[in-house]
C-alpha cells in the first residue's frame, strides 16, 4: 500500500544496483559467523566441562536463537535493497528506503555541504559505491548505497554544481 507521505505523486524512483544484495550478504554472512561462534562459546565450555553454568538447554537456545534471526535477516535483505531509491527534483534530493519502517529524506541542494563517495572491499570488486550527502544539521546527513561507480560519480558532480548554485542564490 502507498502512503503519499512516503510516495509523493509523480515521483519516479531510481533504484539501486542489485548487485548490492552481494554487499550486503557478505555483511551478513560475516556478522552471522562471529555472532554465532561467540554465542556457542558456552555451549563447548559446557560440553567440554569446564563450566557448569548455564544448562545445556541454555547454552544450544543462544546460539540457536542468533541463527533464526540471522536466517529472518537473510530472507529480508533482497527486498531491502528493493526499497531504496533515489529522485532528483528541482530544488532537492529524494532519499527512500525502508520495508517495515520506511522513511524518505529530502535534502534541498542549497543546504548540503559536500558530497562524498566511499567504497569497500567487496563494493569495489562489484564496481559499485556510496554516495554520502552532508549537510549543516549531523541528523539530515544522507547516503545511497549501491550505486554504479559511473552513476555515483554523475550524481557527486551534478550534486555538487545544484548545491553551489543554490547557496550562491542564498
Amino acid at each position: 500500500m502507498r502512503t503519499e507521505a512516503i510516495d509523493p505523486p509523480g515521483i519516479d524512483w531510481l533504484r539501486v544496483s542489485p548487485k548490492y544484495v552481494t554487499v550486503r550478504l557478505a555483511g551478513w554472512a560475516l556478522g552471522t559467523l562471529i555472532t554465532v561462534a561467540l554465542l556457542s562459546l558456552p555451549l563447548v565450555l559446557v560440553l567440554t566441562g569446564a563450566w557448569t553454568w548455564p544448562p545445556v538447554w541454555l547454552a544450544v537456545a543462544l546460539p540457536a536463537v542468533a541463527l533464526v534471526l540471522a536466517l529472518w535477516r537473510l530472507v529480508l535483505i533482497p527486498r531491502q535493497v528493493r526499497s531504496i531509491g533515489y529522485a532528483e527534483r528541482e530544488d532537492d534530493l529524494l532519499i527512500r528506503r525502508g520495508i517495515f519502517f520506511q522513511r524518505t529524506l529530502v535534502v534541498p541542494y542549497g543546504r548540503m555541504q559536500y558530497v562524498d563517495i566511499a567504497v569497500g572491499p567487496v563494493e569495489r570488486q562489484l564496481g559499485l559505491c556510496t554516495l554520502k550527502l552532508h549537510t549543516a544539521a549531523a541528523a539530515t546527513s544522507a547516503e545511497i548505497p549501491g550505486l554504479p561507480g559511473s552513476e555515483g560519480a554523475r550524481l557527486r558532480e551534478q550534486l555538487s554544481a545544484r548545491g553551489e548554485a543554490r547557496l550562491a542564490g542564498l
